[in-house]
């Protein structure tokens, strides 16, 4: 009810103004306690992680873990924050956040805007948070997506220590060439070192972290068989279907829809949830899914979830719907 009320207003702000408003409100209301969303609890066992419930907060609303305690408030079952690089880097110029609201839909091309691995660490430090924090790792826009590996090694490195589980997003269309490591030689060299760097830092700190990967929904039939068997291969331990998508179906001809960047919002469900459906195909329950993109209602969650995901992720329908969302979600998803 209160987020009805405020959405008008946030709605009449710049779409990243408001996003930076609604987080520096929420958390004011987290330190009064005047925020706070009962969720039943729902556990669901997955890479070894018992979650209170299956409902997610997707990357990209947290990106340096300075809010996690406010969120976690609104009774989300998980937490992930980033995408954060090894280096601080501004993103791409503004503007780069797009409501468009015919369609429940939004398109961003921020860039992996974030303050740095050192600063998100630090953050996560002093939060007072203990359950479940997943962490997304990217690399710098500066560094040559052929030495992309280095950047994620340093992440890897630097957040292990502080996640529930870490995150590999090859997957964002506003970091350039990015989206190549989703393919051949790039991602096997990938996956291969990060995989023998998880499993030394596991017997350094006698504590297993499990790794995901996150790709997107514009995948051609090959490219998924090809990352299924890499993921099965190299034993990562989850997978997040999907990212945002370079397709401009549904939002042709409206306001802002022609904009450069990621779409997520109602839009994506269906390719996404496609997308989601042909890994479960392939991988046959050998690696846990974890499904986003499009989700704006409970109906939306029980999809994915009949897909094939075990846990899901909300982002973008929250800025439509509001917290509520969560509650939904949970209470329809069995």
């Amino acid at each position: 009810m209160m987020y009805s009320l405020a959405r008008p207003m946030l709605f009449s702000l710049a779409p990243e103004r408001a996003h930076e408003l609604t987080l520096s409100l929420l958390k004011s209301a987290h330190k009064v306690g005047a925020m706070r969303q009962k969720i039943a609890p729902k556990p669901v066992t997955c890479m070894g992680i018992e979650f209170p419930n299956p409902v997610g907060l997707a990357a990209g609303l947290d990106k340096n873990g300075a809010y996690i305690d406010a969120l976690a408030a609104l009774g989300f079952g998980f937490i992930e924050i980033g995408t954060i690089t090894p280096k601080p880097q501004e993103g791409n110029p503004k503007p780069r956040l797009f409501r468009i609201p015919e369609a429940k839909a939004i398109i961003n091309r921020m860039g992996f805007n974030n303050a740095g691995v050192d600063q998100l660490v630090e953050n996560v430090k002093a939060a007072k948070f203990k359950g479940i924090l997943g962490i997304n790792i990217g690399k710098n826009a500066t560094t040559p997506v052929e030495d992309a590996v280095s950047d994620y090694l340093i992440c890897l490195e630097k957040v292990y220590n502080y996640a529930s589980y870490i995150t590999v997003n090859i997957s964002s269309p506003n970091t350039k060439n990015l989206r190549s490591l989703q393919s051949g030689h790039a991602l096997t060299e990938l996956l291969e070192t990060l995989k023998n760097r998880q499993l030394e830092l596991a017997e350094e700190h006698q504590h297993y972290v499990p790794l995901v990967l996150k790709v997107a929904p514009d995948l051609e039939a090959g490219d998924i068989q090809f990352i299924a068997s890499q993921l099965l291969e190299f034993k990562i331990d989850g997978l997040i279907v999907t990212n945002t998508t370079l397709s401009r179906e549904g939002v042709e001809g409206l306001p802002f829809g022609d904009e450069a960047g990621g779409l997520s919002g109602a839009p994506v469900f269906e390719k996404s949830t496609a997308c989601l459906a042909a890994f479960s195909k392939l991988l046959k329950g050998q690696i846990p899914l974890i499904g986003v993109g499009g989700i704006l209602s409970g109906e939306h969650a029980v999809a994915k979830q009949q897909a094939g995901a075990s846990l899901v992720q909300i982002y973008s329908g929250m800025i439509y719907t509001g917290p509520v969302l969560i509650k939904d979600c949970v209470d329809a998803m069995t």
